[in-house]
């Protein structure tokens, strides 16, 4: 979230409690990595917040580099990587497993690119225009690569799932995403995580989905019969 401390804070408040009632959904264990979505969303916003606390307050500057590594760390490291990853396990169709490990794969590598990169090269969060904006100077000349591998591995999964409804996942990020780059271009990472309430709530229902449907097929798989005696 990217206008305030409080903002963030907020937010990271909200994703946790849709994570935790997204958890309390989950039925089958390949289905917790999908539900955690909104608690990784939650975190990343709080570390967020405290990097406005160091942008704003000198009593907190300390913690100004870590609170920022944090939060491109979960930004470039982890989404690339846990997306496809946590997708991949709601299928049940071996070939798509397959098919979505690929994907896996490439969230990885692009992963490892770009921690690479936030180990190697400079690294600052600034507030411009009442935003936080990371400067970050990785080299130019694999920038549009690995933006390409991140969408890569961060939507495509999403169309190619079987399961209802997942392709609003993919909806969502590009909507998201494209909203983001034409209004606040200069402050992508940051402001893009303002939408992450809205994919945490398209998790939740999704989830809900899922437990309906195993709730209905255990039901007719397991019919209750009663019997009526005259």
């Amino acid at each position: 979230m990217c206008f305030s401390a409080n903002a963030s804070f907020g937010a990271g408040v909200v994703l946790a409690a849709i994570g935790i009632a997204s958890v309390k959904k989950v039925q089958q264990a390949p289905q917790i990595y999908f539900a955690t979505i909104p608690l990784i969303f939650s975190i990343q916003q709080i570390s967020e917040g405290f990097v406005w606390l160091s942008l704003t307050h000198p009593a907190f500057q300390f913690i100004q580099k870590p609170s920022t590594y944090i939060f491109l760390y979960f930004a470039q490291v982890i989404w690339p990587i846990w997306v496809p990853l946590s997708i991949m396990k709601l299928e049940h169709f071996k070939k798509k497993q397959r098919l979505h490990y690929a994907f896996v794969t490439i969230g990885c590598l692009i992963a490892f690119y770009l921690g690479f990169c936030m180990i190697t090269y400079p690294v600052q969060a600034k507030i411009i225009g009442y935003h936080i904006t990371y400067i970050q100077e990785y080299p130019i000349a694999f920038r549009g690569y690995g933006e390409f591998l991140y969408g890569l591995a961060s939507i495509v999964p999403a169309f190619l799932s079987n399961v209802k409804r997942m392709w609003i996942i993919g909806v969502t990020i590009i909507t998201s995403y494209l909203i983001t780059t034409f209004f606040y271009e200069e402050y992508i990472i940051s402001v893009w995580c303002f939408f992450a309430t809205i994919i945490s709530v398209v998790v939740f229902f999704i989830l809900e989905n899922i437990k309906k449907k195993t709730e209905g097929w255990n039901g007719y798989l397991n019919p209750q019969v009663q019997i009526t005696h005259h």
